[in-house]
């Protein structure tokens, strides 16, 4: 098991760190390795979809009014001429 140790931690956090320890029933060593446990343990990700993070990208530039929606027209090529 690896060991490590925390300097200049403030009187303040340890004492509350003592207490929230007592109320989970357990000593402020094992208290400490479940938050160190927590803070790393893999969260599940909601999927977020690309039109939703192309609207978070593009929301605070200004944009009011809704864009009107192509149903129905025939695709263009690209034109590239000056």
């Amino acid at each position: 098991m690896a060991q490590f140790v925390v300097r200049n931690l403030e009187e303040d956090v340890k004492r509350r760190l003592k207490r929230q320890a007592a109320r989970h029933g357990r000593s402020l060593e094992e208290e400490v390795r479940q938050i160190l446990r927590n803070a790393v343990a893999e969260k599940p990700r909601r999927a977020i979809g690309l039109g939703s993070r192309i609207a978070a990208i593009f929301e605070n530039i200004g944009l009011d009014d809704d864009l009107p929606e192509w149903h129905g027209d025939a695709p263009r090529p690209a034109t590239f001429d000056t």
